[in-house]
């Protein structure tokens, strides 16, 4: 056999030795497995991460509280670490009055919200914001009232603002105002009431004040008592005179005054109201019935609201009344502004005692009188007080007596004469 055979046999051996008719299985590696899952153990991983960053935080945030709730750093020392902005007439007084409790106080435990809804009670206050920064200082910001009139309340004049509300005046010669003085006002009525007035009073000056007139500025008294006839009192150096302006068209009736003021003085021998309330009548004195007696002011408000800038005719401690009842209205198209009618005039002639006699004087004239004046038959009245009749005799010695005027006073409707 040749060698080139035998080494073709062994090469063919050779390659069937390495194939195996049989296909054996991998050998396996073993793997270690733990008692969690993977995922599972990742999420409690996580989780007792997050308590311990929870724990931290927790235990810093409780160490800051207690250091801020017992650090002297955080105390409000004195009024000095309170800071109080926008006072006028708002005194630094009235306000530590409801914050001064707080000195000494953790700033943190200061309660803003109950703070600002005291200093609003303050009737000056209208509005407060309270707030703190750290480490010990407030700071309050104080939006006062705007006051709109004067109003008198009793023995007292008081400041009101547009929505109703009474404020004390401020100290004297702190500052001045040129307001009318507000007659109707009452501080035991309800806030809502005194609302509703103001926003008459309000409509009234918008009215004057109309296209540049500034009549408002003019007026010494405004009375609201009656919502259907609003009042006013001009201040006049000739004489006040009491103008009926009923609940409308305040600026229309109120140029009718101020276009026949002086005519009236002329007509009449005392002008002392003027009723425009009735379209086609004017009425000359209505009030001189009677008056109805305010309680007089004290010295003490009287000169505060001197110093405050109330015009000397609203001190006056009494107001004319309103007429017992409204005039008919007549067909007279336009408003006449003469007085037509002495027969009315010579029956309503009305005469006012300007001066009382004491009881003092009566009886020290009584002393030096003759024996004839002093018999029942011939001993003159005691003059009358009230002003609806004039004494039928001649007044003791002292006593003044108006003699009424010659002409008319009450209606003066042309051609005319009401009963």
């Amino acid at each position: 056999m040749p060698d080139d055979a035998l080494d073709d046999a062994r090469m063919l051996d050779l390659d069937v030795e390495q194939e195996s008719p049989f296909l054996r299985g991998q050998k396996r590696v073993s793997v270690r497995r733990g008692s969690l899952p993977r995922k599972a153990a990742t999420g409690l991983t996580w989780g007792l991460l997050a308590l311990v960053v929870v724990f931290v935080c927790s235990a810093g945030v409780a160490a800051l509280y207690h250091y801020g709730e017992h650090s002297w750093r955080f105390r409000i020392e004195s009024s000095d670490n309170i800071e109080i902005t926008g006072l006028q007439n708002v005194t630094r007084y009235q306000i530590m009055e409801v914050m001064g409790g707080d000195i000494g106080r953790n700033i943190f435990f200061v309660p803003l919200s109950a703070r600002k809804q005291t200093l609003e009670k303050i009737p000056w206050v209208e509005s407060a914001s309270v707030m703190r920064f750290v480490p010990n200082r407030v700071r309050i910001e104080i939006h006062e009232r705007t006051a709109v009139a004067f109003a008198r309340v009793g023995s007292r004049i008081l400041l009101i603002d547009s929505v109703g509300t009474l404020m004390e005046l401020p100290a004297a010669g702190k500052k001045k105002y040129s307001f009318p003085v507000i007659l109707g006002m009452n501080l035991n009525e309800p806030a809502s009431t005194r609302a509703a007035r103001m926003k008459i009073y309000n409509d009234l000056a918008n009215q004057l004040d109309a296209g540049g007139a500034h009549y408002a500025q003019d007026l010494s008294e405004v009375d609201l008592s009656d919502a259907e006839d609003v009042k006013v009192l001009p201040s006049d150096a000739q004489g006040e005179v009491l103008v009926h302006l009923g609940s409308s068209n305040y600026l229309e009736r109120y140029k009718v005054y101020v276009s026949h003021v002086r005519e009236w003085r002329q007509q009449f021998d005392k002008l002392e109201s003027v009723d425009l309330r009735y379209d086609r009548q004017i009425i000359v004195n209505p009030d001189l019935l009677g008056t109805v007696k305010q309680a007089p002011l004290s010295i003490a408000s009287a000169k505060a609201a001197m110093a405050a800038g109330v015009k000397p005719a609203a001190l006056i401690t009494h107001q004319p009344t309103a007429p017992k009842s409204a005039p008919a209205l007549t067909s007279v198209a336009k408003p006449p502004l003469k007085a037509t009618s002495a027969k009315k005039a010579a029956r309503k002639a009305h005469r006012r005692i300007a001066a009382k006699v004491t009881s003092t004087q009566i009886k020290s004239m009584a002393k030096s009188a003759s024996p004839m004046a002093q018999s029942p038959s011939t001993t003159p009245p005691a003059p009358s007080t009230t002003g609806k009749t004039a004494p039928t005799t001649p007044p003791p010695t002292g006593a003044a007596v108006v003699k009424p005027s010659n002409k008319p006073s009450p209606a003066i409707v042309k051609g005319e004469d009401h009963p």
